[in-house]
């Protein structure tokens, strides 16, 4: 493990929590094509991702072609004497209320071309028994399927009412353009200003003593939601074996997790980490040596970001994932990181703890992977991406 890379954990606040909203409405007075993104309410998962990063990566561009800022459902009041000047509309998994309808046509009235922007396949009601099986659900209580129903169900009927969307991979567009009205562009996922500077500064601890870890090697798995039972089972009796045969291996699981399943007699070598902020969780993922990122394969999985790959790539963690769309496109070679079908994660986690036991051979792939990294999932690298996305041909 890459242990004490930083003194402490960094200090974090998020962001858009300093930025009114009279500061926000105002941007988009600039004499310049103007974008505004709506979300429910600011979190850190997607509206990290899709709107803050998005808008972000737009006011730090060189060139600033465009104009863009964000809003919560509940400033909806706000921004609609704004809508005359307004280009285009982003509705970011925004579920459908009468606020959200009283927008749309308040923007169709005024010409403005309105997207939808999701991350998941969450917004089609034919999908819902198997997001429901993927996500380990109790698919026996009608509670579970009301809710699913109305939560995709009411961004079906937000996706419905949009001339086109922004989605974070080619899969999930072709889905995408089968709900709302119109073409969906890609802009993948990416890391914004700040935690790419972390990531630089935890890349530089780790490259100055030459990824050379202390103590046992660390396999890392970073669950961000409580539904992942299903995938970590597709790894975990290869990991099992891995602590059975390796006594010189760890295990740290951060955030959610329910089922160790084969895992639990390995307590003693497992080491559970509270869900973190994402500047630390980038402090976390570094101070392991190899990143698993486990997923059943299925239309849904197929539509996941690869976020979990370029987290760890940018602090120069190795990675070994399931071969879904995404994580096929990013991990292009064997010197990416690696892929593992099911029936192959006992070889993929014995070459990766391999791999980093020889640092002449991992430093290199390291330091490569997370330059290749910050030139596709840079925070200043898909500002044309944005720009086509919202823009559209010209």
């Amino acid at each position: 493990m890459f242990s004490n890379l930083v003194d402490k954990a960094f200090p974090y606040s998020a962001p858009w929590d300093d930025e009114p909203v009279e500061l926000r409405l105002s941007s988009l007075d600039e004499n310049r094509p103007r974008v505004a993104w709506v979300y429910e309410k600011p979190d850190t998962s997607t509206f990290r991702y899709r709107v803050y990063n998005m808008v972000e990566a737009l006011r730090s561009s060189a060139d600033r072609q465009l104009a863009g800022s964000w809003f919560t459902r509940a400033e909806i009041p706000a921004l609609l004497p704004k809508l005359p000047g307004i280009d285009t509309l982003v509705l970011s998994r925004v579920r459908y209320d009468a606020a959200v309808g009283g927008l749309v046509a308040a923007a169709r009235a005024h010409g403005v071309r309105i997207l939808f922007d999701c991350d998941d396949l969450v917004f089609d009601t034919r999908h819902v028994h198997l997001l429901l099986d993927t996500l380990d659900q109790d698919t026996r209580t009608d509670a579970a399927w009301d809710w699913w129903f109305a939560y995709v169900g009411r961004l079906e009927a937000t996706a419905r009412l949009c001339a086109g969307g922004i989605s974070t991979n080619p899969f999930l567009a072709e889905l995408m353009e089968r709900v709302v009205e119109g073409p969906v562009a890609v802009v993948p996922n990416f890391l914004n200003r700040r935690q790419q500077e972390v990531s630089d500064r935890l890349l530089a601890a780790k490259a100055q003593r030459r990824f050379v870890g202390t103590g046992p090697v660390t396999v890392g798995y970073f669950s961000g939601t409580p539904s992942h039972n299903r995938d970590f089972a597709v790894a975990a009796p290869a990991l099992a074996a891995l602590l059975e045969r390796d006594r010189d291996v760890r295990l740290r699981v951060v955030g959610f997790m329910e089922a160790f399943g084969p895992l639990a007699r390995f307590c003693d070598r497992v080491e559970r980490v509270p869900l973190q902020d994402w500047l630390n969780l980038q402090r976390v993922i570094a101070e392991v040596e190899v990143n698993i990122a486990p997923l059943q394969i299925n239309v849904f999985t197929n539509c996941k970001s690869e976020l979990k790959f370029f987290e760890a790539a940018a602090v120069g963690t190795w990675t070994v994932a399931s071969p879904t769309s995404t994580f096929t496109a990013a991990i292009r070679s064997a010197h990416t990181g690696r892929l593992a079908r099911s029936e192959e994660w006992d070889a993929a986690l014995e070459e990766a703890v391999d791999l980093v036991r020889d640092p002449s051979c991992y430093a290199p792939l390291a330091e490569q992977n997370a330059i290749r990294v910050r030139a596709d999932y840079g925070w200043d690298r898909c500002g044309e991406a944005i720009v086509a996305a919202t823009l559209g041909p010209t």
